[in-house]
């Protein structure tokens, strides 16, 4: 049985991963600052004896370090998301997501925890000529700050496994959907009809393809690979074998909810800086290893509109 760190622990897929560790029978210690976490996210972990919450910011080094002692594997999930405002902020990339690795590489160092997985994403790999995208692919000119942070902490990753004998999992995601998702298009989507179910404002022209993927299945291949993929360094793509356009999702909402808005489409390829036309990863890897998704990206986001029906606190908890 491992002990396993989870930063980020309170968040949309840190939670889905720590209630998945825990009913595997694994201690888990969890660690978040509840800046964008939610301690509700944490109502199934929280009575069981298998779980302690650490509440801490992943740029207070000590505090990480102490939290640590006696952990066997380090989930690295906490990071600033916000790819569509980063130029406002430019400094919260490069803290929150790269000083903040460095970070949970040292807290690792100190404790002799030798084993990482981190969430990086496919925006690294900017706008690609290569779709479906592999881990192999050449890396263009990077189109934000946050897949710009995000390359530097798969650097630093690996840079530690060659230097400090480390074990590195990166784990390079599409968007993810899910219970306890509250980022993204389909919250934004689905927050703008609640409030005017006539008219839908939509960043750029409309038919940017992007690919999705349910958080259980995210959470199954990630654990998936720790457990049988064993080089030092393992780099993984993790979606569908599918995109859709935003026409479609916006399509498949509506239906959902049984309204027909007037779509109001501000122009452009691309809805903002860093917003790629075209995300769609080759996932030929970790299928290899016995992996493959169980919601295609329609079933995802009608899982995901549920959840946000049933908890419309989550839009007073963003607002």
């Amino acid at each position: 049985m491992n002990t396993y760190f989870v930063t980020g622990a309170g968040g949309f897929i840190g939670s889905n991963l720590v209630d998945s560790l825990i009913a595997g029978r694994h201690q888990v210690v969890g660690y978040d600052n509840f800046s964008t976490g939610q301690q509700l996210f944490l109502g199934l972990a929280s009575p069981s004896p298998s779980f302690r919450l650490v509440r801490g910011d992943v740029l207070d080094l000590p505090l990480m370090t102490e939290a640590m002692k006696g952990c066997d594997f380090v989930f690295h999930l906490a990071a600033n998301a916000d790819v569509r405002f980063g130029t406002e902020h430019p400094r919260k990339d490069l803290e929150q997501n790269t000083v903040a690795t460095f970070n949970v590489l040292e807290g690792m160092r100190a404790n002799g925890i030798r084993r990482i997985a981190f969430s990086s994403t496919g925006s690294i790999y900017g706008e690609p000529d290569i779709h479906p995208t592999p881990e192999t692919a050449p890396f263009p000119v990077q189109t934000s700050l946050y897949g710009a942070s995000k390359l530097a902490c798969e650097g630093l990753i690996q840079a530690y496994c060659e230097g400090f004998g480390f074990q590195g999992y990166i784990f390079r995601f599409v968007s993810i959907l899910g219970e306890r998702y509250s980022h993204g298009h389909v919250f934004d989507f689905y927050r703008s009809l609640r409030a005017n179910p006539n008219e839908l404002r939509v960043l750029g022209d409309g038919r940017q393809r992007k690919s999705y993927l349910y958080v259980q299945d995210c959470i199954d291949a990630m654990r998936i690979a720790i457990e049988k993929a064993q080089d030092r360094v393992n780099v993984f793509n993790l979606g569908t074998d599918e995109y859709c356009q935003v026409t479609d999702s916006i399509g498949w909402i509506t239906s959902h909810l049984g309204i027909d808005p007037v779509r109001r489409y501000t122009g452009g390829e691309r809805g903002w800086i860093g917003d790629s036309p075209f995300i769609f990863l080759d996932t030929t890897k970790i299928r290899s290893l016995g992996w493959k998704p169980k919601l295609s990206i329609r079933d995802g986001i009608i899982r995901t509109l549920d959840y946000l029906k049933e908890n419309s606190w989550l839009f007073d908890e963003r607002s």
